[in-house]
């Protein structure tokens, strides 16, 4: 069998930096392009973050409606603006002046996934009844990772990681808040998810009554997506965590105790240890420092963490991650790639 399905990772996922313009959509607003040149995206789902400001992360996604967005970083109810994030492109989307994704001069990066089962991502949407029951999706796998918000209320999001804990389908943790992992039934109906359903239980968060939610969900793919968990040394030369390719994207969060979604991509760096870090949970502008996680190697066949940040790297910690590719530790032809 080849070791991946997916030589050219940029086909499903895609970093982009730009510079926003102000530019309302009556007067076109600020249409981006995606400068990798590998092969063209159209996106289901869009994050987009400024660096320079601190503003509220906004996701999108071609399912709900482009101009509806969640706030990865809020508990905020779904929002239309249609100065938002506006169209999606045959290889890109266009924003209008909303201060979170075009401010004048600003600058932004954006995370950007199609949604495919080949990729390992579905996007599902279900109307809550606030009784157990099972929800269809279209992987052909098992989940790995969902992340789960209500769109009508401020609930905050429920986030389900296969490598929380040895029983993940009890726990539950929170992408809005840096809470620790929590141990509650009502969240998945403690019921683990398969290759065609997954369980929700009574929890509002998940199937509130007669309240629309929406379900980002994510299953590993060879060379391409990873959905692990590591334990934390406590010092500066920190765990080597193998994913089997050359990371574009990281988060990572730490499950024992307090600490943020901190977030890596291979755009906002000179170098290997010099990364710039955003956290998925606040409102933070884009940093660089030697004691947080850019102080990290993206490798050739995973990361390395080269420091004693506990929320990174704490002695005897739990950490869970979620990354995908810039490129296959080895293509389908048995090709290596090079590390950075």
């Amino acid at each position: 069998m080849a070791y991946t399905s997916i030589d050219d990772p940029s086909a499903y996922f895609k970093v982009q930096l730009y510079t926003g313009n102000g530019t309302v959509i009556g007067s076109g607003g600020n249409v981006i392009t995606f400068d990798d040149t590998d092969t063209d995206l159209q996106p289901d789902m869009v994050w987009i973050k400024s660096r320079s400001t601190a503003e509220k992360h906004m996701l999108y996604d071609a399912i709900r409606g482009v101009t509806k967005d969640l706030k990865p970083s809020e508990a905020d109810a779904e929002n239309t603006n249609t100065e938002g994030l506006t169209a999606i492109g045959s290889d890109g989307f266009t924003v209008g002046n909303a201060d979170k994704v075009n401010a004048n001069t600003e600058t932004y990066v954006a995370w950007c996934w199609k949604e495919s089962a080949t990729a390992g991502f579905d996007i599902v949407t279900w109307t809550g009844n606030e009784t157990a029951r099972t929800i269809s999706h279209s992987l052909s796998a098992v989940p790995n990772a969902m992340f789960v918000k209500c769109r009508d209320v401020a609930h905050g999001w429920a986030v389900y990681h296969a490598g929380n804990t040895s029983a993940p389908e009890t726990d539950m943790l929170a992408l809005s808040v840096n809470d620790a992992t929590t141990d509650n039934n009502t969240y998945w109906n403690d019921t683990a998810p398969t290759s065609s359903v997954f369980s929700v239980g009574t929890q509002t968060e998940t199937n509130q009554d007669t309240k629309l939610f929406v379900g980002y969900l994510f299953s590993e793919k060879q060379g391409y997506s990873k959905f692990g968990s590591y334990t934390g040394n406590g010092n500066a030369d920190g765990p080597f965590v193998y994913t089997g390719f050359r990371p574009a994207f990281v988060m990572v969060k730490r499950t024992d105790s307090t600490g943020g979604w901190r977030m890596l991509d291979n755009k906002r760096n000179s170098y290997n240890g010099q990364y710039s870090t955003l956290v998925a949970d606040t409102t933070e502008v884009d940093y660089t420092a030697n004691d947080d996680f850019g102080n990290t190697d993206l490798l050739a066949n995973g990361f390395k963490i080269k420091l004693d940040f506990a929320q990174v790297n704490a002695s005897g910690g739990s950490f869970v991650y979620m990354a995908f590719a810039e490129a296959p530790f080895v293509n389908s032809n048995g090709v290596p790639c090079n590390a950075r």
